[in-house]
């Protein structure tokens, strides 16, 4: 895997290259290759341009140009660009604005842990947002919409697609329950309830389960 870094802070670009080139070999997966470092984000565009790497991995706020300003200038480009940001901002307008560009995923600094199982999640076509974030897209997407969040005319738009015992699971994983909290619920087994995602993902071409959260509440009013 070739990863671009760009982050306004040296000592952070230089502990994510050994946390990610370390932390793959020690894996013994997919070999992450750290292909260039960039400060700002004129430099995100100008090393994405030249490198093409597979993932970019960028903090937002940033001296020049900050990290959502590229990257929606690098997606116009390149629709297939995956962007992963890593940053220490929780908040509302840069969530929304990374989920509107397209962005792969948004994590916070304070889970580098998190930053290679993401990487290989993101190189695998998933998405992913760290818990912090998953917990407040609801709130946000509902106070984006300039109404309140109520849920019947999600149901409304989904059952034109979906049959009932599938919306009633959707909705379990808008609120962000696992399999095994939604097979409780809903007396299920796990593996019924995986089979149902799949299904319900194939049914309204999406790729997984936060971006099936993300439909739901945005067809919320």
């Amino acid at each position: 895997m070739r990863l671009l870094i760009v982050d306004d802070d040296k000592l952070v670009c230089e502990s994510l290259r050994m946390i990610v080139e370390i932390g793959s070999r020690r894996d013994q997966r997919e070999a992450v290759e750290v292909v260039g470092i960039g400060h700002d984000g004129y430099a995100a565009m100008e090393l994405y341009e030249k490198l093409r790497p597979d993932i970019l991995l960028m903090d937002i706020r940033m001296d020049r140009m900050d990290g959502i300003t590229a990257g929606k200038n690098i997606l116009a480009k390149d629709p297939d660009a995956r962007i992963l940001y890593l940053t220490t901002f929780l908040d509302d307008e840069y969530i929304l604005e990374a989920l509107r560009i397209g962005a792969k995923g948004y994590l916070m600094k304070s889970s580098y842990d998190a930053v290679l199982p993401s990487l290989y999640a993101v190189q695998n076509g998933q998405r992913v947002f760290g818990d912090e974030i998953i917990e407040q897209i609801p709130r946000i997407i509902g106070s984006d919409s300039g109404t309140p969040a109520t849920g019947g005319d999600a149901v409304d738009r989904l059952s034109a697609v979906l049959t009932p015992q599938e919306i009633s699971l959707v909705e379990q994983v808008a609120e962000g329950k696992n399999n095994k909290e939604i097979a409780e619920a809903l007396h299920f087994s796990e593996g019924t309830v995986r089979n149902y995602i799949s299904t319900i993902l194939e049914k309204l071409d999406l790729r997984d389960r936060t971006q099936l959260a993300v439909y739901y509440y945005k067809n919320r009013s």
